[in-house]
């Protein structure tokens, strides 16, 4: 599509100076990160709250399922905020190139010494080929068949 809207014109790449991460992708960034931080988090909460004893149980288990609420609904509500709300990255420097032009062709003027014929003939003709066979003169393979039917229809011989 970019050749055609461009006439055929490669885009050429100018590199920029500072390479910046957008708001976008810094907020998926964010987002994932969130989600890995919770697949670690939460099972080293459960199993602290299995080892720990009395009321201390009760604070990891709540702080477990806290956590997992946190990373694992949060992290992708802000992946998807940032991928519907927040700002892309600035379009590439891509420029393109300057046109190809062709080089032009001068046209001879038409007159006289202009000749409408065919070009010589080659020197290394080819050599002269035989007449294909008619197909009469072509000699038909004998029948396998043919034999064998000749074979079952000799008179048996009478010897009674």
């Amino acid at each position: 599509m970019h050749l055609l809207a461009h006439g055929g014109i490669l885009p050429q790449y100018q590199p920029q100076g500072e390479k910046t991460i957008s708001p976008r992708r810094k907020g998926v960034k964010q987002g994932a990160s969130l989600m890995l931080i919770g697949a670690i988090l939460v099972p080293i909460l459960g199993v602290m709250s299995g080892f720990a004893p009395g009321r201390l149980e009760n604070v990891f288990a709540f702080f477990a399922a806290l956590s997992a609420i946190i990373c694992f609904v949060g992290g992708p509500l802000r992946m998807l905020f940032a991928a519907i709300f927040e700002e892309a990255a600035a379009s590439s420097g891509f420029v393109p190139m300057s046109g190809y032009a062709p080089p032009t062709i001068s046209v001879p003027p038409v007159g006289p010494a202009r000749i409408t014929a065919l070009p010589p003939p080659s020197v290394n003709t080819a050599g002269q080929w035989s007449a294909r066979p008619h197909a009469a003169e072509i000699i038909q393979p004998p029948s396998v068949t043919d034999s064998t039917t000749r074979l079952l229809e000799k008179p048996e011989p009478e010897g009674d």
